[in-house]
């Protein structure tokens, strides 16, 4: 292959509960945030919804059984709350016991379990309560966490908390992008704060049931000044660093929120939102921490000029001015590559990211690679097979740069391709397919795409005794 990994590096594919298991009201499932939020008119491309998605929930073993073809050696997968406890009240045995059969299925094949806790699913009879906003809900996580290590913890080892709580807390209730969709900033702050303290709480419960890796994954970037000379450019990457990367990474590993970006959200409840006790309890030690990375942002602190080409609007961005705390944060376009996600490709900015967590907090847990992929308008080709060369090239480029990073001493034991299975994308719905595994959404059928089946080559090459 051309790149060294460390002995026993990790090599997976992800996917989220919410995205593929459809089943979206079978086996006593409830609503979720996503179910509701996707009633309501123009909220998810095309009037899409999870309902069916793409029928995991009926068709898990098949899926399974197609990791092991290609090699995969450990499946992160989420459990949805609210199919565990629908509308946050008793356990519901029928949703434990699919996630007991998707667990033993994993281990028959001799793939790794990695469990994510929280993937975006809120039981939409909490969000009726204040959803996150609300401080009891890190409560309610907690509990919701120990019940599911009661059925799992005795076949789990690797425990996520939280996946991209930027997303769930400041793009779902300030942006309105995500589900629930609100757009109240003093509410996603306090979002944001109560995420952190419920990965605290649910870890040290966590802890406590003998849980063997406890860990959260966040989607970071690398803010880039468009000219790094200007000041203006310097401050804007500032404060996208800031609200995106260190108002998550310091809480969970240095206990304190960074001055700056306290200053920068000042008048909107953050500070005021912090008890006593709750830094030490968010600063749980972390065996882990998955880093998600898609892009890294080119950021100014002036307007674009007009007529600038910009291609899709990113929806993973920070643009609302009270969290920025600017007129102007824009993202200027560089001469780079595009997926169908409007994010501009740049591997090397994953090398940057990842050398630069090591440099920045010498007590960093060790690192894997928890999500990482691209959107394509791949289509099934003539002869039957899915030709996918750029999101081919585009994850063999992200993997050697993880291999640069960790020739240049960062710590990452793992990677794991997103997605395993075109899916449900959220509010694009349908429309952007990020699987190495095609989806027809009309009959389900599955095809190894040929970034799949390079993404097997690689995983063998990797394993491959040393000549």
């Amino acid at each position: 292959m051309g790149m060294e990994f460390p002995a026993g590096f990790l090599w997976g594919s992800a996917t989220a509960a919410a995205q593929i298991e459809g089943a979206a009201h079978e086996g006593g499932k409830e609503d979720s945030i996503w179910d509701a939020f996707a009633r309501i008119p123009g909220a998810v491309a095309g009037f899409d919804t999870p309902e069916v998605a793409v029928d995991h929930y009926h068709r898990m073993p098949a899926d399974v059984a197609l990791m092991r073809e290609l090699g995969i050696q450990s499946y992160r997968f989420s459990t949805s709350w609210a199919r565990i406890k629908p509308g946050d009240r008793e356990p519901n045995r029928a949703g434990l016991e699919f996630y007991s059969r998707l667990v033993d299925e994993l281990l028959e094949a001799g793939i790794l379990p990695w469990l994510t806790l929280y993937h975006w699913d809120l039981p939409q009879a909490l969000e009726e309560r204040g959803g996150w906003a609300n401080r009891d809900t890190a409560y309610r996580f907690r509990d919701y966490a120990a019940l599911v290590h009661e059925v799992l913890g005795d076949r789990v080892t690797h425990w996520t908390t939280f996946n991209e709580p930027f997303c769930s807390s400041l793009i779902s209730y300030a942006a309105g992008e995500h589900a629930p969709g609100r757009r109240e900033p003093e509410a996603a702050l306090a979002a944001l704060h109560h995420q952190h303290l419920a990965h605290g709480l649910a870890s040290r419960a966590l802890r406590e049931l003998g849980a063997e890796k406890i860990g959260i994954t966040l989607n970071l970037t690398t803010a880039v000044p468009n000219d790094p000379g200007d000041p203006v450019d310097i401050e804007a990457a500032r404060r996208i660093d800031g609200i995106w990367n260190r108002a998550f990474l310091e809480p969970l590993l240095l206990g304190a929120y960074p001055a700056d970006v306290l200053r920068d959200v000042a008048g909107l409840g953050l500070a005021e939102r912090i008890q006593p006790g709750d830094l030490e309890t968010i600063a749980a030690p972390l065996d882990f921490l998955g880093v998600n990375y898609y892009h890294d942002d080119n950021v100014s602190g002036h307007p674009l000029p007009a007529g600038t080409a910009t291609g899709l609007v990113p929806t993973d961005r920070p643009k609302s001015s009270p969290f920025v705390g600017s007129e102007y944060v824009t993202f200027p376009p560089r001469a780079l590559p595009h997926t169908a996600m409007g994010w501009e490709v740049n591997p090397d900015g994953l090398r940057v990211l990842l050398e630069r967590l090591g440099h920045d907090y010498p007590t960093l847990p060790p690192l894997y690679v928890t999500e990482n992929g691209a959107a394509y308008d791949d289509v099934v080709s003539e002869d039957g097979a899915v030709h996918d060369p750029e999101r081919t090239q585009y994850i063999r480029q992200h993997v050697e740069a993880v291999s640069r990073a960790i020739a240049a001493g960062a710590d990452v034991r793992g990677y794991f391709v997103w997605s395993f299975l075109d899916n449900f994308e959220w509010a694009w719905g349908y429309n952007k397919r990020f699987g190495i595994v095609r989806v027809d959404y009309d009959t389900q059928e599955r095809i190894v795409k040929d970034s799949g089946l390079e993404y097997a080559r690689m995983i063998a090459g990797a394993l491959a005794p040393a000549p």
